[in-house]
């Protein structure tokens, strides 16, 4: 049940860390979401008004504080085709129908299944973004001649640019050993702009970028045809917008759930975040998700709280509204070193420490999941391949676990105690424990410190079982838990088999709840 009172709490947490916090990651958030803007062919407005929306709209139903939502890169690449061919307008649609796709998501409480992603797909996921944001950092580096043409920077500009960077990181380096009072980012940013504009030096700003002169967004319902027609465009770029949005947004609250010792509510970010596309969507907005360059610009900023968020929200609103021309005169050599200090502490340096203590298989995924991240951006792509690469060693390794014990009783009964579990990936060893031409006419299956547990399985059984049926002989199967007899049950137009009533013994936690 919401309860006022502990959540208005969280507003009141060291309002000036939040404010502070919030008005550095605003200012890291300009020319992330402007280049991310122009990425997607739309304009750079659009993408402010976006970051606005989905900002604040995350950080006060959020379920996660302190963690920074908005118009994200990762987003952007997947709808650039969709702008292109259809035009902005189906975007705005799109957004809609990606953000009722995430509450419907987290409404069936389906965030849960974030716990599934292995450790090593985590670090190659963000391993990958920490390259992902440093690439894009690489393109405020270049400049554009007279024929249009990029150029990479050369000579004194480059020499100024580096220098101004090197500043920027030094600063946002040695001052938290000084002192704390204030992000170091922020004055940072503070010093280089002060450097740069009162001493009339000439280096890109965010300006050269675009202009981020305007209003904040209005209501605005997307012109396209109510029509299955449009259904059929739309619908597919909005699935993987809210899977891709999902999977970063949850994987990022992992993350941040790991650095500040708290843990965030999955679900409840599933639905603010889909609550926030929606609104983008009808005023007029790309769609996003949470940012982790600039939730980690907010946590080093010492942000925890949701006042964070809000006053990062309100700062970008009053950036287009009211203060469009100073933010434009700031120094991109200062936010570029803000993000490459932020690249720094989001790579996680702890897995290549322990690259050689790994198991080759999770050095395979880390790397794959890495490398698909940072090549293609595809965050759902790149954590499911992680996943699938996971699940299959798992079934591997423990598909060469099971075994048999076999031993003739007193009666003449030859018993198998089965080991390990039976599934998919143990079949085929399992067939090959049993000698059906030599058994006796009795065999009795021991599953005590065994699991039926999937078709694949019940399969395998009933193949078994009528081998030695061909032969004349009969199989009893033995200490099989509940949820393994109604597997069977629920398979007996099947399998037939006899089953050795005995209530003393079951699998250990079979009955609990996970």
């Amino acid at each position: 049940m919401f309860q006022v009172l502990p959540y208005l709490a969280q507003y009141k947490i060291n309002v000036k860390n939040e404010v502070l916090a919030g008005l550095t990651t605003a200012l890291a958030l300009v020319p992330e979401v402007v280049a991310f803007a122009l990425l997607a062919h739309i304009s750079p407005l659009v993408g402010i008004g976006s970051a606005f929306i989905i900002c604040l709209i995350t950080s006060v139903f959020g379920g996660r504080p302190g963690m920074i939502s908005g118009a994200a890169g990762s987003v952007a690449v997947v709808i650039v085709s969709l702008v292109v061919q259809h035009g902005p307008e189906y975007l705005f649609a799109a957004v809609v129908l990606m953000g009722l796709l995430q509450v419907t998501i987290g409404l069936l409480r389906l965030g849960k299944f974030i716990r599934l992603v292995p450790q090593p797909v985590v670090y190659g996921f963000v391993n990958g973004l920490a390259v992902i944001i440093f690439m894009a950092q690489l393109d405020q580096f270049k400049v554009r001649d007279a024929a249009g043409t990029e150029q990479w920077l050369a000579g004194t500009p480059l020499l100024l640019m580096l220098g101004l960077v090197g500043l920027t990181m030094g600063i946002v380096y040695f001052l938290p050993k000084l002192t704390k009072a204030v992000p170091a980012s922020l004055v940072a940013i503070i010093v280089v702009s002060a450097l740069v504009i009162l001493g009339g030096l000439d280096t890109k700003s965010v300006g050269d970028i675009a202009s981020i002169a305007g209003g904040l967004p209005t209501f605005h319902v997307p012109q396209v045809p109510l029509a299955w027609h449009t259904l059929g465009i739309v619908f597919p770029y909005a699935l993987i917008m809210a899977l891709v949005g999902l999977t970063e947004s949850l994987l990022t609250l992992t993350v941040v759930d790991e650095m500040t010792d708290t843990r965030g509510r999955g679900n409840q970010d599933c639905v603010a975040q889909g609550l926030a596309n929606i609104t983008s969507g009808f005023f007029g907005g790309m769609g996003g998700c949470a940012m982790i360059g600039q939730t980690m610009v907010n946590l080093e900023s010492r942000g925890r709280g949701r006042l964070s968020g809000v006053v990062a929200a309100v700062a970008l609103a009053l950036f287009v509204v009211v203060g469009s021309s100073l933010i434009e005169r700031l120094p991109l050599a200062a936010l570029v070193g803000v993000m490459f200090m932020v690249v720094i502490g989001t790579f996680e340096w702890a897995s290549l420490r322990i690259l050689r203590r790994m198991p080759r298989a999770d050095v395979l995924v880390m790397l794959v999941v890495t490398l698909v991240t940072a090549i293609s951006q595809n965050l759902a792509l790149a954590v499911l391949l992680g996943v699938v690469i996971s699940a299959l060693v798992f079934a591997w390794e423990n598909a060469k676990r099971i075994r048999a014990r076999k031993y003739l009783d007193e009666t003449g009964v030859r018993h198998y105690e089965i080991y390990g579990p039976l599934f998919f990936g143990s079949v085929q060893a399992f067939s090959e424990k049993f000698d059906t031409a030599g058994d006796p006419q009795q065999i009795v299956i021991d599953f005590q410190e065994s699991r039926v547990a999937d078709m694949s399985a019940i399969e395998a059984l009933h193949k078994l079982t009528e081998r030695y049926h061909r032969l004349g002989k009969t199989v009893h199967l033995r200490h099989l838990s509940p949820d393994c007899r109604r597997l069977l049950a629920n398979a007996d137009s099947i399998i037939e088999v006899n089953i050795l009533e005995d209530p003393l013994y079951t699998v250990a936690g079979a009955n609990q709840m996970y």
